[in-house]
């Protein structure tokens, strides 16, 4: 009998432990957040090969979902899905944004999706609002680089909640990503599909190893920052009210290298 009881009383305590990381978040209540995208791709940053016209160095609108850890938009060295994979290399949101609706009737691991307007240049700020809830504080997003064969920047499964509060704001540096379904080393390659699928990788000054990678680098360890994002979480206070505009401190991320 003695026995009986320490197992139910360790069988019990085993099934109010937490399932995934979110689990741990013990905030009472809602929390809404600025999200501000800044791009950072300018000439001076990041010179070779630079798209000037057809069509210029741009971003694609951002789209992104508040989850639970059951649901991914996106991993790296894991394969991207088919509405990943329309929107790297196209900026086509209809596959997966079908794919998120499912995710968040099937599992219900999905609170929110948000999204932000495109930015027409390399550099420039782009924001919206989103929402967190205690089963579902992480934050994942897409941004399609413009033009390119299928790279994008974003992050995946960020967490926004410590313990029991949310954090007050958070900001991440961005780097290129390949999404692994176009074989393109440059920009403005042609569509060229990567038969098999190969898995998100992300782009740095030295991988590809090829010298006609457009962010090849070799005299650098670590590409600057392509772009960042910044999420300040709002005042109750102000209920309804959007947040005014954040014009964020541009940090140096200038390449100082010779390029043929």
């Amino acid at each position: 009998k003695v026995l009986w009881t320490v197992l139910v009383t360790m069988l019990g305590y085993a099934s109010s432990l937490p399932v995934g990381e979110d689990a741990l978040c013990t905030a009472e209540e809602l929390a809404k957040y600025r999200i501000i995208f800044t791009g950072k791709w300018s000439q001076t940053a990041f010179p070779k090969q630079y798209p000037l016209y057809r069509p210029p160095a741009q971003w694609s609108s951002l789209l992104g979902v508040t989850h639970s850890s059951d649901y991914s938009m996106w991993k790296k060295n894991e394969y991207a899905s088919n509405g990943v994979r329309d929107f790297a290399e196209k900026g086509e949101a209809w596959a997966l944004m079908k794919e998120i609706e499912e995710a968040g009737e099937k599992i219900q691991s999905v609170h929110g999706i948000f999204s932000a307007p495109a930015i027409s240049s390399g550099t420039g700020q782009t924001s919206t609002e989103l929402e967190a809830h205690p089963r579902h504080p992480l934050v994942s997003f897409v941004v399609r680089i413009v033009p390119s064969p299928d790279w994008f920047v974003g992050v995946d499964s960020l967490n926004l909640c410590e313990g029991d509060h949310w954090m007050d704001e958070v900001s991440v540096d961005l780097f290129p990503y390949d999404a692994g379904t176009d074989s393109g080393f440059t920009f403005s390659s042609p569509n060229f599909a990567t038969i098999p699928q190969d898995t998100v990788t992300e782009i740095t000054c030295s991988s590809p190893s090829h010298p006609a990678n457009s962010f090849y680098y070799p005299k650098l360890k670590i590409l600057p920052p392509i772009a960042q994002v910044t999420m300040v979480k709002l005042k109750k206070s102000q209920p309804g009210l959007s947040a005014p505009f954040i014009n964020l401190p541009a940090k140096s991320n200038e390449i100082i290298d010779t390029v043929s």
